[in-house]
Formats: structure tokens, sequence, C-alpha cells
């Protein structure tokens, strides 16, 4: 295994635990539309694809009253309940220590970048690029260039993007990258159906790689 040239970090599930205000907006929206609520394995399940990309196949031509509901709703709690997930913070400072790191995730940019402002973080990322910020969302190349160019980084085979779904994973090959998942998938059809060029069981032991790596 050879140092990253840089790393690409999905958010939601990989870095952070922020599914109770996903949970909570989804919520809000279903029912104003009178259709079934989500429980958290459902929502685990089916989120995905940026709202952009999803919410006129969910709602059809009111998809942009859905996108207000949800949002106003996520923006009043997220910052309450985001934390990190477990060996995320070790991570991150192991990453550091070896490449310049970004983010690329499909929540919303400015909600992304307040919860890593909100927890102390946004300083460790030379960017932060979410749904919107570019012409496409993941898994199209488009936000992960984005951000590669904000870090003044040539995109390369040698850059990583550490997710937890197969989604991401298929985000980094389209881009041309190495396809890093971190936990088991088993929201998501699991390790084999994710098919990862690398595999970490948590962020404690991704950051005992990048570490080995960074002594060289």
């Amino acid at each position: 295994m050879t140092p990253p040239a840089a790393v690409l970090w999905d958010w939601d599930n990989t870095l952070v635990d922020g599914w109770a205000a996903i949970e909570s907006g989804l919520a809000a929206t279903f029912r104003a539309f009178d259709m079934p609520v989500w429980d958290r394995r459902q929502v685990l399940a089916n989120v995905r694809g940026s709202l952009r990309d999803t919410f006129p196949g969910m709602f059809g031509d009111e998809w942009e009253r859905a996108r207000d509901i949800f949002y106003a709703e996520v923006k009043a709690c997220h910052l309450g309940v985001v934390a990190p997930m477990p060996g995320a913070v070790a991570a991150i400072a192991a990453a550091g220590r070896v490449a310049p790191q970004g983010v690329v995730s499909n929540k919303q940019g400015p909600l992304l970048r307040a919860e890593a402002a909100h927890l102390g973080w946004a300083g460790r990322f030379g960017a932060l690029v979410g749904a919107g910020d570019a012409a496409a969302d993941k898994p199209d190349p488009a936000p992960m260039l984005m951000a590669l160019d904000a870090m003044h980084v040539q995109p390369s085979p040698a850059i990583w993007y550490v997710g937890d779904t197969a989604l991401d994973m298929q985000a980094a090959r389209r881009a041309g990258f190495v396809a890093v998942l971190l936990g088991d998938a088993a929201h998501d059809g699991g390790i084999a159906t994710a098919a990862p060029d690398l595999h970490f069981a948590d962020g404690d032991v991704l950051a005992g790689a990048l570490l080995s790596l960074a002594k060289g």
C-alpha cells in the first residue's frame, strides 16, 4: 500500500453521524405530503444521492416544495445532533500527516460547511464540497475535481476517496481514484456489493494504516 497523493472523504456515516437530522427532515417532508414516514433503518437503506438528484423522482413537480420543507427542518436541528463517527478524529489527524485532505459530500454545501465549523474541523480540510456546489453531484466526478482544484492537487490514480457506501465506491472509480470503504456497508449490501479497492473496519484501523504510511 502506497501513500495517497490526497485523501477525499465522504461526510455522513463516514466522518460524522448526522442521521438524526436527516431522518427528522425526511419525516417532516413525508408528513407534509401524506407519505409513510421512514424509520432509521429505511433512511440508512435509501439515502444515497443528493437531494437535487433524488427529490424530483420522489415528489414530482412539487419537489422544490419538498426541498424547502426538508431543509427548514434540517437547519433547525442538525448542529445539535451531528457528532464524530468512532475513530474519525484519529483518522483525520492521521491523514493530515500523510497528504492534503478534503471532503466531497452529497449533503448541501452550506450545511456541510456549517457542521465542519461546528465540530472545529474546517481548518483540517483544503476543500469542503457539498451538493449543489459543482455542476453535478456525486457520483459524478465534478465535485471531486472541484475539491482537488481548491486543494491545488492534480487528479491522479493516487487519490483516495473514503466513503461508506457502494455509491461512494462508484464515485471514486468514475473519477479514477482509489475506492476506500470505511465500515462494513451493512446498510448498503455489504462489502462485496461495494467492491472497494481498500477496506478498513473503522476509523481507528484506517488511522493506524495511515500512520504507518506516514512513517514510511
